[in-house]
């Protein structure tokens, strides 16, 4: 990455630099010492971190619920990584059962049955669920929590 004045340049992009416009292709064409003389230096890029549990390199979100307490007004529940992974996981096993809950209205109201491939599809994604989030809740720490959350496995069907 190139910075200059301690601001990053972004490559394929035109800058000005004490009072001359430099074209969208300059930093690509120059040579080092060009680069150098106007001030331009190369560091590496930032070390990448998934921001889905991370705020910055080895800086992890919180992981489990806080009830906090402000000087005025409520107390109130900042929701922490376990709380948002486990409303994620619900909110799949609602949308892959949702697919297939005509049947069980059907079932309930005229008694017609259902499929016992549909019916083991059901199970599977209810369990699933289930597994998903004890495994949420008991992870210890982030790297833990990453792990459960890779290994979800739906087994989506199509019908």
């Amino acid at each position: 990455m190139f910075m200059l004045d301690n601001k990053p340049l972004p490559l394929d992009t035109g800058f000005k630099h004490n009072g001359i416009q430099y074209p969208n292709n300059w930093l690509r064409l120059a040579s080092s010492a060009d680069r150098s003389a106007i001030g331009i230096t190369e560091v590496a890029d930032p070390e990448p971190y998934d921001d889905r549990f991370y705020w910055g390199v080895d800086n992890p979100k919180q992981l489990d619920d806080l009830i906090v307490t402000p000087e005025e007004g409520d107390p109130y529940t900042q929701h922490g990584l376990k709380h948002q992974w486990i409303v994620q996981v619900k909110d799949t096993a609602g949308k892959l059962l949702a697919q297939t809950d005509w049947m069980i209205v059907r079932k309930m109201e005229r008694s017609i049955d259902v499929p016992d491939q549909t019916a083991t599809y059901r199970a599977s994604v209810v369990a699933e669920c289930a597994r998903l989030e004890t495994a949420i809740t008991s992870a210890a720490d982030v790297a833990t929590l990453i792990s459960v959350v890779g290994s979800q496995d739906w087994g989506i069907t199509v019908f």
